[in-house]
């Protein structure tokens, strides 16, 4: 695994590039002082940055899953002495352990191991794995569009918003969840101000989402954790927009440390709270909040 840099600034659409057969993951620790890629040259790379959190957030955990699959079984086709089935199921249990809460990846590498079933032992699966995997990236983004429009036309006036952790494009195959709501209600003209809570301990709000919302010209401004109960008590802020790691059957969300307090300070204060996610992330086989790892 090594460290490359574009020849491009960054994009918040560039969490998971595959590019001249390669995949190529925004290496997130860094942002927003350095913007480089990790290249990832084989299945443990891929497992190895997720649990690393070089890429994080569900539906871009299950996107990267997705191409480290297409990587294991190039591995897989060209190395194997059995058959190449069998010799990825090593590559493919250490991805779905590398990071147990985001339920996407699971759901990623089955729906990646359902098309594995349907393919010939002896004809060179790359080709089909990468297609499937490109059509779970691109999936992601046209979701992410619906869901930003849906989650906008909840939003009736213009209005500030507090959102928690990075549920955006750098979390996702594009556009954002939770962000993606805030950008379609932005150009809708329904927002004055976007308040990001820093996020502690690893800082996505102060690092990645106030980065992704200056890149696309949208007011932000960054509130330390600690102070979200007194902006809401002051009022102008309508919405608490977040995203979410899974969603068990019974509706309980996991988001980002933070999250619980922050929704218990909105309904206090009579703010709407709005989790917006994929159906990939809602985990049916999850009884409760209390059944999420």
């Amino acid at each position: 695994m090594k460290t490359i840099k574009l020849d491009r600034p960054a994009a918040p659409d560039d969490a998971a590039l595959w590019q001249d057969d390669e995949l190529l993951l925004l290496d997130q620790r860094l942002l927003p002082q350095e913007e480089k890629f990790i290249h990832c040259e084989n299945a443990a790379d891929v497992a190895s940055a997720i649990a690393g959190m070089v890429v994080r957030g569900a539906p871009a955990i299950g996107v990267t899953a997705a191409y480290g699959v297409v990587l294991a079984a190039r591995d897989a086709w060209r190395g194997a002495d059995t058959g190449w089935k069998q010799a990825l199921q090593d590559d493919l249990s250490r991805l779905e352990a590398a990071r147990p809460t985001a339920v996407n990846l699971a759901w990623a590498i089955a729906r990646m191991g359902q098309r594995i079933q349907t393919l010939a032992d002896d004809a060179d699966p790359e080709p089909a794995l990468l297609a499937e995997a490109r059509a779970i990236h691109d999936e992601d983004i046209a979701a992410n569009h619906v869901l930003g429009d849906l989650g906008a036309s909840l939003i009736e006036k213009r209005t500030a918003v507090i959102t928690h952790c990075n549920a955006g494009a750098l979390a996702t195959g594009g556009y954002g969840t939770a962000l993606g709501v805030i950008r379609s209600a932005w150009a809708a003209g329904k927002l004055t101000q976007v308040y990001a809570d820093e996020t502690r301990p690893w800082l996505q709000g102060s690092r990645l989402t106030a980065w992704e919302l200056v890149r696309d010209g949208i007011p932000v401004s960054l509130l330390a954790d600690g102070a979200a109960a007194a902006r809401l008590a002051a009022g102008g802020v309508d919405w608490v927009i977040v995203g979410s790691d899974r969603i068990a059957a019974n509706g309980d969300v996991a988001n980002k440390i933070g999250t619980y307090s922050l929704a218990l300070v909105a309904k206090a204060h009579g703010v709407k709270v709005m989790v917006a996610a994929p159906t990939s992330t809602i985990d049916m086989h999850c009884p409760s909040g209390a059944d999420i790892p």
